[in-house]
């Protein structure tokens, strides 16, 4: 394999761009070269301010590339098609102007423009819970596949960015029955996948399973790791996805229940090369323990091969 590891702004608790807590971008960015990452996502819109001279010399200066933009949104809603597609525009207008890695193998080129459905109560409340999750009817799902492929078109026809779709917990691709169904729905020649080992779990499914059934569309991978024993708890509980995330539920990568040397087997068997970005996330205000944290990760994946 030809991999390279990046991390992301969520290990250091950067969701929702409107927490007051959030730390610095210049301290996630000397943090996540500190801790030995080549690389990382730009996080959430409106997280790294959208001046690509400013955070190319940021970039520079900590050696680092950009591996991927963040659209983290409501996916369903029609009426939020024009924002969507600004978010498009202004991502990818500064992602491609950021210093990018050298690397042979991948599919498509980085960055990567990730897409993820968020922003609904029903869902946030029901993340991990296939079996009582409201699914979308069949207009709403339509308007949601319409949203994407409008997204995917933009990123690729004016930039040349490959948009790949993220099922993510607490959102309206999630489960098993929705990625099958995307999957069906969305061409690959349109989107790709970004698989995300944590969030496959969470969902319950095999993340081993999941990264072989789905490896044709696999252009980028996302490595996140569970606590059992605080998954189990919040499972049991009515909670918001960050709250659990709060509480520790992401741990540092091998130390938690994910096989992480059966992933990299898998990874091999289907000739998986190019980008994995570690995940931890959490609430900003512990971000002290974030630098730690993504440097265990890093270490660990290193033992195991990566």
């Amino acid at each position: 394999m030809t991999i390279t590891i990046t991390t992301a702004p969520c290990c250091w608790g950067v969701d929702d761009v409107n927490n007051p807590n959030l730390p610095s971008w210049e301290r996630v960015f000397d943090e996540a070269a500190a801790a030995g990452y080549g690389g990382l996502e730009l996080g959430p819109y409106g997280y790294v301010p959208l001046d690509d001279a400013l955070v190319a010399k940021a970039l520079t200066e900590c050696n680092l590339f950009i591996v991927a933009g963040t659209i983290f949104d409501d996916l369903v809603s029609p009426e939020n098609r024009q924002t969507l597609l600004r978010q498009t525009d202004e991502i990818c207008a500064v992602i491609t102007r950021l210093p990018q890695p050298e690397q042979a193998g991948q599919r498509f080129r980085t960055p990567y423009l990730t897409v993820m459905d968020w922003g609904h109560d029903e869902r946030d409340y029901t993340a991990g819970h296939s079996d009582r999750a409201p699914r979308l009817d069949d207009k709403a799902w339509a308007g949601m596949v319409a949203n994407i492929t409008a997204i995917a078109e933009l990123a690729r026809r004016k930039y040349g960015v490959r948009a790949v779709i993220h099922p993510h917990a607490g959102g309206y691709i999630e489960f098993a029955d929705e990625i099958e169904r995307v999957a069906g729905d969305i061409p690959q020649e349109i989107a790709g996948f970004c698989l995300d080992t944590g969030h496959s779990y969470y969902a319950g499914m095999d993340p081993v399973e999941m990264l072989r059934r789905y490896a044709d569309r696999l252009d980028y991978v996302h490595f996140k790791d569970i606590d059992q024993g605080v998954f189990d708890r919040v499972l049991g509980e009515r909670i918001r996805f960050f709250e659990a995330c709060g509480q520790g539920v992401m741990c540092p990568i091998g130390r938690g229940v994910i096989d992480y040397p059966a992933v990299k087997r898998t990874l091999e068997e289907i000739g998986y090369h190019g980008f994995i970005t570690v995940e931890q996330e959490r609430d900003p205000l512990n971000v002290a323990g974030s630098l730690d944290d993504v440097k265990q990760s890093r270490d660990y994946l290193r033992s195991v091969g990566f």
